[in-house]
This record gives C-alpha cells, structure tokens and sequence, in this order.
C-alpha cells in the first residue's frame, strides 16, 4: 500500500467512526464519570500497542489531558513488568491482568479493555474477573469485537479489521473521552 492509500484509508476509517461510534462514546463517557464521581478507580489493559493505549488513556487520567485538575484514579495493568512477568512465570501469560483484577478492584471500579481482535486471552481473563467482582468492563476492540464483545459493555468497535487502523481509532477515541471526561467532572467534580 502507498503512502496515499494509507492515508485514504485511515481517512475512510476516521469518517466511518465519526458516524457509527458516538453513541457507544457517550456510554463510554457517562460509565467513567459514574466510576469516578462514586470514588471509583479506572483499570486498563491491552496487549502490545493495545498495552500503548492503556498506558495513554491511564496517563491522560491521572496526569491531564487539557486542563488543570485533580489526578484521577486510574492503574494501567501493563505498566509494571516485574508483576507481569511474575504472574507470567507462576501463572501463565493469559493470567497476567486478571491476577491483577482480582487484587486491586472492587465493585464500582472499571476496567477499561482494549483488543484490537477481542481474542487476547489475557484480556478476556481480565474481563471475566472484572465481571465476577462487579465491575463494569468497557471494550475497545476492532470490527468483529471478537469474545471480548460478549464480557462488556459497552463495546467500542473500530469500523475496520485492520490492526492499524484500529489503533489509530482507538487512540483517538482515547482523547474524545478523556476530554469529555474532563469536562463533565469539571461540572460535577468527584466526591
């Protein structure tokens, strides 16, 4: 693919998701702003350039993304390698986030799961303990959604089954909701 057509068909994908997903946003938006008015904290995990993302939208919460406020709770689960490669080691890989669910959240908390094929084992044992602690579990996922559509809600899905274009939605998806995260605490901040 050229560099043109490359950027002609992120620009196709960016115009299909400017259609079809804000309304799973503002559901998105309004189950972390319920999470974090109640005292709730965020989790976030993914695999790769998913792992990327969690980290981005985890930074974006407890840093700022355009304004001066208060940090918000929020723990990137792929962010400490010497407790991933221990659960990995005594536990298996596929139980490297769900150890750390089952650890650190409580009922009221989310966790935020991004696969870009909603397969990653991993993931999905972070879902299905999430769920078993009464945590609502929001995903980002590609097109199909894959297992992971089925253990949340609501599920993003980026209009495309390339793993970059995915990516690039995802990304900017972070920045719309942590915006109007932002926003909507400004007006109703945390307890």
């Amino acid at each position: 693919m050229s560099i043109q057509e490359t950027f002609l068909e992120h620009a196709r994908v960016s115009a299909s998701a400017a259609q079809c997903l804000p309304p799973v946003l503002e559901q998105i938006i309004a189950t972390l702003v319920r999470c974090l008015r109640s005292g709730g904290k965020v989790l976030a995990c993914g695999n790769g350039g998913s792992a990327s993302d969690a980290q981005h939208f985890v930074a974006e919460l407890v840093g700022r993304y355009r304004e001066e406020r208060a940090a918000l709770p929020a723990i990137a689960l792929s962010a400490d390698s010497a407790l991933l490669t221990a659960v990995a080691n005594d536990y298996g890989y596929e139980r490297a986030f769900a150890r750390q669910v089952e650890a650190l959240a409580h009922p009221g908390d989310v966790l935020v799961a991004i696969s870009t094929s909603g397969n990653s084992a991993n993931v999905l044992a972070a879902a299905a303990a999430a769920r078993a602690r009464g945590c609502p579990v929001i995903a980002l996922t590609g097109e199909r959604g894959g297992h992971l559509a089925g253990l949340a809600e609501p599920v993003l899905r980026a209009p495309s089954n390339v793993v970059a274009r995915i990516q690039e939605i995802h990304g900017l998806c972070v920045h719309i909701i942590v915006e109007a995260v932002e926003a909507a605490l400004r007006e109703a901040p945390p307890r």
